[in-house]
Formats: C-alpha cells, structure tokens, sequence
C-alpha cells in the first residue's frame, strides 16, 4: 500500500513537471555585435522624422573621446522583413504606428538575454515625443545589455588576477590579452596590444581621506591622476609623463559600482613633453569598510582609429570589480 501511495506521488510530480515545461517558451540564444541596435521601422518613417528623433537618441556622440563616435552603432530594418532569424539579435528598438502612445521595455521576447524597446504612438509627433522623454532610459537599457554580454565574452578566456585578491583585496575580470606591466606597491598597470596602440589599466588605492566630497571634486582627482601619472606612466622621452588634458572639460558623475558610492570622471589624457594623447575614464570607488578610495582607471592610447569599442571593453572590464 505504502509503495503504490510513494508511486502515485513520483507519478504526478513527475507529469507536474512535465507541463511546466510544455508551457515555457524556448528561447534561443541571441546575437549581434557589441553596441549596435537593430532599429525596426518602415523606410518611409526612417527617412523622415522619426528616424532622426531615432538617430538623436542612439547615434547620440560618446563624450570623452577625441572624435565625434555614436553611443550605438545602427541596423534599420524594415517592418516586412523583421521575421525569423533577424528577431534574435541582442538589442532591438521597434517602432509602432496607430497605437496607443507608450514605450515598453521587455526582456528575451524573441531570444536571451534581450532586450526590446516598443516605442508606440498613434501619430509620428506621439512617436518623437516618446523617444525623447525616454532617450536615458533607453540608452541605460541597452548599455547595461551590452556591458553584460562584453562581461561574459571576457569570461571566456580570464587572465588569473588571484594577485590583486592577494594585495589589494578586489576581484576584477580581464582577459588573457592583457599583460601585467607593472607591479609597484600596490599601484598594477596591466596592458593590452591593440593594432595601433595600447589599451591600459590601472589600479590602486588611496587613503579614504585622499578624496573630499566638496566643490573641487574634480580638481582633486585631475591632481590624483596628475600625481600617479608623474609617478608611474612614463612617457617615450625622458622627462615625459602622462597628465589630463584640461583643454577638454572633464566629464564628472557620481554613480554606484559594486553597491558603492563611486566618482566616475571621463577625459582625455595626453603626455607632457611628447606628441601623444588620448580618452581616459577613472572611476573612484569608496570603500569605507576599509577606509580607503579604490581607483580604477581605464586609457586608451590607439591613435588614427576609432576608439568607442575600445573603451566601452575597458569600462566593462571596471565595472566587473567586487571589493572584499
């Protein structure tokens, strides 16, 4: 009696599972190359208006890069043909005329991990009017994707960083490409080979008091960057080092990394003495359990080419840093 009860019980929690499953829906994996959105709208509307209030919000310059570059790069594709293999990729901006005016943000509607931003309106002015009242959230919601999916790229092949565990009690993923340049009391330069130039890394820490919360925010951490370059990132002449270019107005936010306060500054660094320049972005992590500033700075040094991808990699590779 006993085994035919334990039976029935195996029985329907194994047909229990079963149609859960049948209802799930299988998704594939999605595609497409970092930071281009597939933009579907007719051609008429994509020649028009419409397309331009798209083009403003997506093909928006990044800042902090010594040539105009877009935040996105951009796939128009027709409403008649958006079907089949083209509904996978990563990012996808719809546009949809004659309805009820909204925008919706979805999640791996037609693959994973995805996103898909319907921006609805029952006329074009409707349409324009969305995307602007929406244009940071869209961008956020397309970075953060893309961010997620360089991060897992980098996973695939990871450098063993257990060192910076070791001395400096912080987690971060690179990949294998990047080499430790230098090593010098806690202060890490790790570098990357790119076809042009250098991409660069840098992190150390400061003393929590190194860094004050008041109008010259920006002023101290130009003078920290200043100060380390002198220190430690030589330049091709002696007597040359790296130094901000100040003609260039820093860029200055506060934002949060590894649920912390952190002071995010982009710019454009170049070197004293020599014929040599280009973007940076430092972030400054505030690590009061341990009374202490963590910096991580990202440059890029890759003259004659565009460098959005280039420091859109170094950013990712940051944003992967967990603190003990």
């Amino acid at each position: 009696m006993q085994k035919s009860i334990l039976f029935l019980v195996l029985l329907l929690l194994v047909m229990s599972c079963g149609e859960g499953k049948a209802d799930e829906k299988i998704l594939l994996d999605s595609t497409g190359n970092i930071n281009e959105v597939s933009v579907v709208i007719d051609n008429e509307s994509w020649k028009g208006s419409v397309g331009e209030a798209i083009r403003d919000v997506l093909a928006s310059p990044v800042y902090g890069l010594p040539q105009d570059e877009p935040v996105f790069s951009i796939n128009q594709i027709p409403t008649n043909v958006f079907s089949g293999f083209i509904t996978k990729n990563r990012t996808i901006l719809k546009v949809e005329m004659g309805k009820k005016t909204a925008t919706e943000f979805h999640s791996n509607i037609y693959a994973k991990p995805q996103k898909v931003v319907l921006v609805l309106g029952e006329t074009k002015q409707d349409v324009i009017n969305q995307l602007k009242e929406n244009a940071s959230r869209i961008i956020e919601t397309f970075r953060n994707i893309e961010i997620y999916e360089k991060q897992r790229l980098i996973k695939k092949s990871l450098y063993n960083a257990s060192f910076l565990k070791e001395k400096m009690g912080l987690n971060i993923r690179f990949p294998t490409a990047y080499r430790v340049a230098k090593d010098d009391n806690n202060f890490f330069w790790l570098r990357k080979d790119v076809n042009t130039g250098t991409l660069n890394l840098l992190i150390y820490e400061l003393p929590i008091d190194a860094i004050k919360r008041n109008d010259s925010i920006i002023n101290q951490i130009i003078a920290i960057r200043d100060s380390i370059g002198k220190s430690h990132i030589e330049g091709p002449v002696e007597g040359s080092y790296m130094i901000t270019e100040m003609a260039y107005t820093p860029f200055h936010i506060e934002t949060i990394l590894d649920n912390k306060p952190t002071l995010e500054t982009k710019g454009m660094w170049d070197v004293k003495n020599a014929f040599m320049a280009g973007p940076f972005i430092n972030y400054a992590i505030e690590d009061k359990i341990n009374n202490r500033w963590v910096i991580a700075e990202g440059f890029a040094f890759a003259p004659s080419v565009e460098k959005r991808n280039y420091m859109f990699e170094l950013e990712s590779i940051i944003k992967s840093i967990k603190l003990e």
